[in-house]
């Protein structure tokens, strides 16, 4: 007799090869990290002798799950913000945070508790996306998992590398030292076209095929990423990454939740895998990708738990379940993606998206011992029907849950056996997670007592030197006056422009009485067209330094940035006491007067309506010590323009509302 490591006996085996073998009372033969055999019980057990023999009956032996797209240091994040938008979760909530908690040992915690968890689930291999990978692979080693790491590269600084250079740099190092690995495949993922340059993608590209290794994106997972995409480069994603080379190199695409019949086609040319995430989709309201079409057309559909903070688990037999079910809603079809398909996407397709097609995600001789035990017999399991074929997939899919797993082997070592994990201590990730969380928990609650904080987290161009403005506001009863000031043989007139402006001003009843104003400057021309648009967003406090002449104020402005979120973005992410809207059209000019630099001007306000014309006269000053010099300038340049200042109650028009 043969002598194995070990040997699974009595179980139903459901081996996932192409004939969808199903073997009653059968048994697998595990040496080492390879499957030496599998057949009916009675002929193994005569064959061989094993370390290990594990009785198996009223049991399923299948393939281990592969998680095809996943963030797992992100367990970290679990439960931080739900019930979001996708852009105001993660620009608002999660890279802050990452940008403040990330580090080697938040990404080695995370990954010993994500794999803690997947492990439990039936997940011997998983495709991964975050930052310092090579931390991640040390604790997949460690702890006997398979998996393809991808390390992300952003076209702004991510908390592992201060440019996409240095990420590059970082990223070529970690394939130079991973890539003999049996169990690990490290790579490159730039994050998202949205998140890139065509630039950094081309750059990722070439990396991934010099090292001859597959690539991870994000891709059309909302409608607005596709919208924002083809606004600028004029086409929808799909055919434009495929233009700029992505689709070069084994890929697997995250997502692909709006995708078209055209750009499906694409993906099939190109062999691009796509990792189908159903839960994280749902529940940030992306959409429901069109799978049974893509399976259709003969694409690689594999399933993802995505990230475990929008997620917010890593349940494979949870996502296989919505995977099914989803997919016969919009066809109104209640035959595609039957169960047995869906457990192919959870364990052949997502061993081919990870470039382990021939290697594992099916049981058969010679390939790797990925393998799991998952009990049939629990009550929610009961009773089974042995007349039709397919029932044992509908088990598995539509009944069995991830608690019904009872052993994991990954490259034929037990990582959990009767439910005890092997190579991870529980109570200890636990307790250090809750340290963690405790950290997070207190530096969210003390940025959303701060304005100014809250404001810096998304600003990622941000101009943070302080600033003042001495300014005055009047209404200007004769128009004409205008020319006056313009003419004066002490002004010299730099620049003319119109705008229409719509400002939206939110106000917090906080300590500083803040201010934030979000305002879009459309520029027009003589003809009365729109030529620019700008945003930006400006942070004060309701309180102003002091004043001159007695309406001559000086404000104190602290962050000035380009507003790069749409004016929704703010209203969820600040959820402000007050919110005050203002429209108006203004002619501005900057004129030189005194040696300084002045802007003058004039407004007509068409909501709040209101049958006046305003004259503002400003100056921006770095420091409070000429404030004084400037505001006696304005008051003369009032003067000229026959306004009597000390009747001006209000610097801008927001304190004006309720009077007007």
């Amino acid at each position: 007799m043969e002598h194995v490591s070990v040997l699974l006996i009595g179980g139903t085996v459901i081996t996932m090869n192409d004939a969808m073998e199903v073997i009653q009372n059968g048994a697998v033969a595990i040496k080492d990290e390879t499957i030496v055999a599998i057949g009916p019980r009675d002929i193994l057990e005569a064959r061989y002798t094993a370390d290990t023999v594990v009785d198996c009956q009223d049991q399923y032996i299948l393939p281990g799950l592969v998680n095809a797209h996943t963030h797992v240091p992100m367990t970290l994040l679990r439960g931080l913000a739900d019930d979001l938008r996708l852009d105001v979760w993660l620009m608002g909530y999660i890279m802050p945070v990452e940008r403040e908690f990330v580090s080697p040992e938040f990404c080695r915690l995370g990954t010993q508790l994500a794999c803690a968890e997947m492990i439990r689930s039936g997940v011997t291999s998983f495709a991964d996306m975050y930052y310092f990978e090579a931390d991640i692979a040390k604790v997949v080693d460690e702890v006997g998992m398979r998996a393809m790491l991808c390390e992300s590269v952003l076209k702004f600084p991510s908390p592992d590398a201060p440019t996409y250079e240095d990420s590059l740099a970082y990223t070529r190092q970690f394939i130079e030292d991973w890539r003999a690995h049996p169990r690990i495949t490290p790579t490159v993922a730039p994050h998202a076209p949205y998140s890139n340059t065509r630039e950094t993608l081309e750059k990722c590209t070439a990396l991934a095929q010099e090292f001859d290794m597959p690539l991870m994106i994000h891709l059309s997972e909302t409608k607005r990423e596709v919208d924002d995409n083809v606004a600028e480069y004029g086409m929808r994603v799909m055919p434009w990454v495929e233009e700029v080379g992505v689709f070069s190199v084994p890929t697997i695409a995250a997502h692909c939740v709006h995708v078209e019949d055209q750009e499906i086609h694409i993906l099939h040319k190109n062999n691009v895998s796509v990792a189908h995430c159903p839960s994280a989709n749902l529940k940030l309201a992306s959409g429901i990708a069109p799978v049974s079409h893509m399976l259709d057309i003969g694409v690689n559909v594999a399933i993802g738990t995505d990230g475990p903070a929008s997620n917010n688990d890593l349940d494979m037999f949870e996502e296989m379940r919505l995977a099914a079910l989803l997919a016969k809603v919009a066809p109104h079809n209640p035959t595609a993606v039957p169960a047995q398909q869906a457990l192919a996407m959870a364990t052949r397709n997502g061993a081919k998206a990870l470039g382990l097609e021939g290697k594992a995600g099916i049981l058969a001789e010679g390939l790797l011992a990925d393998i799991i035990v998952v009990d049939a017999n629990n009550t929610h399991n009961m009773p089974h029907f042995e007349h039709n074929p397919t029932a044992v997939y509908s088990q598995l899919v539509y009944a069995c849950k991830s608690t019904d797993v009872r052993h994991t082997i990954c490259h034929g070592q037990f990582l959990m056996r009767d439910r005890q994990l092997t190579t991870l201590d529980e109570a200890q990730i636990a307790q250090q997670a809750a340290a963690y969380a405790s950290e997070v928990g207190t530096f969210l609650s003390q940025r959303e007592e701060n304005t100014l904080s809250k404001l810096i987290a998304v600003g990622i161009d941000v101009e943070r030197a302080e600033s003042f403005e001495v300014q005055t506001k009047a209404v200007l009863n004769d128009p004409s006056k205008i020319e006056d000031l313009l003419s004066h043989e002490d002004v010299e007139v730099i620049r003319a422009v119109h705008y229409r402006q719509y400002d939206t001003y939110f106000l917090f009843n906080d300590q500083d009485n803040s201010r934030v104003r979000y305002r879009e400057d459309d520029g027009i021309d003589a003809d009365g067209n729109v030529t620019s648009v700008r945003m930006r967003l400006t942070y004060t406090s309701g309180e102003k330094e002091r004043s001159f002449h007695d309406s001559i104020l000086l404000s104190h402005s602290r962050f000035i940035a380009p507003a790069s979120h749409p004016l929704r973005f703010y209203e969820e992410f600040f959820k402000a006491t007050d919110e005050r809207h203002l429209q108006k059209e203004r002619r501005r000019w900057h004129i030189h007067y005194q040696g300084t630099l002045y802007y003058v001007n004039l407004d007509r306000l068409i909501d709040p309506e209101v049958d006046q014309l305003f004259v503002e006269i400003k100056a921006r000053t770095w420091s409070q010590t000429d404030a004084e010099h400037k505001a006696d300038d304005i008051r003369q340049m009032m003067h000229i323009l026959g306004v009597d200042t000390n009747h001006v109650v209000s610097e801008d028009y927001l304190d004006m509302q309720e009077t007007l």
